[in-house]
């Protein structure tokens, strides 16, 4: 009897499990889980992973996909996870995705990334160096012998600070304090008097900066001018400026003008051609949605999300992009 009623319990188990899974999944195939990392959870990063990660769940019972969102340290941590297996999809810089295919920087001594492949380019992020008022940091040049956060290790921002700092002369091991934390703690370490200012590379608005413009110390966006020899030396930047009215809370009463790069979504070669498909078409084909969910969307065109994509397109998302009539 005990035996029976243990066949029974499991039976129905069994029967209430594939019942369930037929009815979240009518592709029939089994659930394919993929992850998106992102970076930290006041950026855009981490929004824009779960945007994408909305859209292709609404429709996980047609393809049988199923997307979850990592916050993590960056575009280094996503292109190194993508490269180990550890993440399928992520959110990376457009100069760390030229550096990784290329084996430079952090990858010099691993070589190229040979297996890393473009999806579509998002949003415009400025390098966006942030400052105490009472530091009296009116321009760049006035970063010697302050404290700055330049980002941690495995970010993109932080090469992009090192590299507009070299380009007007500062050497951040020895003209800076240098400060080597998340973007996301940054804010409160501004506002608690530990550091004078902040790099951050992003898309505007950000959290982090409504947060740092907020408090009770004020501060003031940094213009980021006199780098045409870097501009001219790394294709994969471009001028941008931040838009002022987005921060009602900062010093400043025009744009600011800086540099900036491109966020990318990529993802690896041996991710399969029908999933990186059906994301490339859920994402393009949902996309007056899409730009709705975050206001840094607004600029995007189907056009410009096929730019500045340094390595190969992915089978799967070229496949979208030709029946699409867009490549």
């Amino acid at each position: 009897m005990k035996k029976t009623l243990i066949y029974g319990i499991i039976l129905i188990f069994c029967i209430a499990l594939f019942s369930s899974c037929s009815s979240d999944n009518k592709s029939g195939k089994k659930t394919n889980y993929v992850t998106i990392g992102t970076g930290g959870i006041t950026g855009v990063y981490y929004p824009t992973g779960g945007a994408i990660a909305k859209i292709v769940n609404k429709k996980r019972s047609t393809y049988g996909i199923r997307c979850t969102v990592e916050s993590t340290g960056g575009s280094v941590f996503n292109v190194n996870a993508i490269m180990a297996g550890d993440l399928e999809f992520g959110v990376v810089q457009s100069d760390r995705q030229f550096q990784a295919v290329k084996g430079l920087a952090e990858w010099k001594e691993k070589g190229p990334q040979k297996d890393l492949r473009a999806v579509f380019t998002i949003h415009p992020e400025s390098v966006t160096l942030l400052a105490a008022t009472d530091s009296k940091i009116l321009s760049i040049n006035d970063l010697k012998g302050k404290r700055v956060n330049i980002g941690n290790p495995g970010s993109g921002q932080r090469q992009n600070a090192i590299d507009a700092l070299t380009a007007v002369g500062i050497n951040f091991n020895k003209d800076i304090t240098a400060e080597h934390v998340k973007a996301a703690e940054a804010p409160g370490l501004l506002q608690d008097d530990r550091i004078d200012a902040f790099f951050y590379t992003v898309g505007h608005p950000s959290g982090a900066f409504k947060e740092a413009t907020s408090g009770m110390r004020k501060a003031r966006f940094v213009k980021i001018v006199g780098i045409d020899s870097l501009l001219k030396k790394y294709p994969y930047y471009a001028k941008s400026f931040i838009p002022i009215k987005l921060y009602p809370g900062a010093k400043n009463t025009a744009n600011v003008d800086t540099f900036g790069v491109k966020a990318t979504f990529v993802t690896s070669a041996k991710v399969s051609e029908d999933t990186v498909y059906a994301i490339t078409k859920e994402v393009f084909e949902n996309f007056d949605d899409f730009k709705k969910l975050h206001p840094a969307y607004q600029v995007l065109t189907k056009k410009n999300m096929l730019e500045g994509m340094s390595a190969p397109i992915h089978p799967g998302a070229l496949k979208y992009y030709k029946e699409a009539g867009l490549m």
